[in-house]
């Protein structure tokens, strides 16, 4: 089958944030998108604003832009579009890779025939989509640049999950990753690293064969963590956990639309890409859910490997010149200082750990959406008038304490778990 790629401008961007839904006295999620969307509705509407499959979330989406700047203006005024309708709700915006304690069980599915559905078969593992992602869309000119640089994008892929890796607590525990969401949102037929293909004939022919085979009844049903937008023209890159605030935002998407520009400039020029085997792809990913920052990937298809950390330096220098020509460079030259704060999950883990229960993180999270940058956990986030339960309501999961739970209560290995709450 033949599968349109619509005519695009190059290198316009436009970005998806989803954003959580939280109650200020509770701290939990809310279930009420459905009746925020219709009171945006009422005071005039906003093209920004639009639900999403689970009822605690938002998202807001950029218009089509040609700068990373006013792609954040947009998300800016989507959020004080918002402001007035959920304050007399007690609601506030925060937004991370997984909510630190939200139950999933509990979490409710839209009226949509699509989620329905997709629950329906999915069975267990579509009722823990208890997650939230930033997806970033570029827009890509010719239809045989899109797959050369999906391939290239796909040898990033780790870097890009660790950098913002915001998902480290599930269900009330610190399941030990950096990037719990990925770990979970791959369970879901089509998700996780992409397929790489050489040309867009054979992505019409994997297409055809999913289809024919009932796997997938759109090609929208594909969601892998780099995917081609045919419809919209453009690459979009979807393997980033949500962060908190709009400095990061700024700096992922402009990182994304660098890659973009810089692959796209180098297939101008004739020039090779850089690719991985899709073994060391799919190792990548699963090492910077784990390890973050600490990871160690995978850089070459000779199996060279090098710290995060090490590599960080270089390969953000080759994307200058990509990032002035784009009028991005100050949010490009973000990452090192985000990187020395502390990414997404080092943050929360740090405010756990201080204040020793996961309310606090999400009035972390809450007061980095305010503040619009990441804020130092020991300095700058304040966890004065946190709701902290009784000892021992968080991080129960069948009868088990945490081992964030344990370090906070100051256990010592061999100790015997504090007992479960009556």
């Amino acid at each position: 089958m033949a599968i349109r790629f619509t005519e695009s401008d190059r290198s316009t961007i436009g970005v998806e944030w989803e954003l959580q839904l939280i109650d200020m006295d509770s701290d939990d999620l809310r279930q009420c998108a459905d009746t925020v969307t219709q009171m945006a509705q009422q005071r005039g509407g906003s093209e920004l604003i639009h639900g999403e499959m689970l009822r605690n979330t938002i998202e807001i989406v950029s218009r089509k832009r040609t700068t990373v700047a006013e792609c954040a203006q947009d998300l800016a005024e989507g959020i004080e579009f918002l402001e007035p309708i959920l304050v007399p709700l007690r609601i506030e915006l925060a937004s991370a890779g997984a909510h630190p304690f939200a139950d999933p069980a509990y979490q409710r599915v839209s009226d949509s025939a699509r989620y329905a559905e997709l629950v329906n078969r999915t069975q267990f593992w579509g009722r823990q989509m208890l997650l939230f992602g930033t997806h970033v869309h570029v827009g890509v000119e010719d239809v045989r640049k899109v797959l050369p640089i999906i391939n290239f994008l796909a040898s990033k892929l780790g870097q890009l999950q660790a950098l913002f890796a915001s998902s480290p607590f599930w269900a009330g525990v610190d399941t030990g990753y950096c990037d719990n969401r990925a770990m979970v949102f791959q369970q879901l037929p089509t998700a996780g690293v992409p397929q790489l293909f050489p040309d867009w004939q054979q992505l019409e022919g994997f297409t055809r064969d999913m289809l024919k085979t009932g796997v997938i009844s759109s090609f929208d049903e594909i969601r892998w963590d780099i995917r081609p937008s045919p419809q919209l023209g453009t690459i979009e890159v979807r393997v980033c956990d949500a962060v908190s605030n709009l400095t990061e935002i700024r700096a992922l998407a402009a990182l994304v639309h660098c890659l973009v520009e810089y692959a796209s400039r180098q297939l101008d020029e004739g020039q090779p890409l850089p690719t991985l085997p899709p073994w060391f792809v799919a190792e990548n990913k699963w090492r910077a859910a784990r390890y973050g920052m600490d990871a160690i990937l995978i850089d070459n298809s000779e199996g060279d490997e090098s710290l995060i950390t090490a590599s960080l330096p270089t390969w953000l220098a080759s994307l200058e010149q990509v990032a002035a020509d784009l009028g991005c460079a100050q949010d490009l030259a973000e990452i090192p200082e985000i990187v020395h704060i502390g990414v997404g999950y080092q943050r929360q883990r740090s405010v756990a750990k201080q204040a020793g229960n996961l309310e606090a993180v999400v009035a972390h999270l809450r007061q980095e959406m305010v503040a619009g940058r990441p804020l130092r956990p020991h300095t700058e986030v304040s966890t004065k008038g946190v709701h902290a339960p009784a000892a021992g309501n968080r991080g129960w999961i069948g009868g088990r304490e945490s081992e964030t739970d344990a370090e906070v209560r100051g256990a010592q290995p061999g100790d015997q778990p504090a007992p479960p709450p009556q």
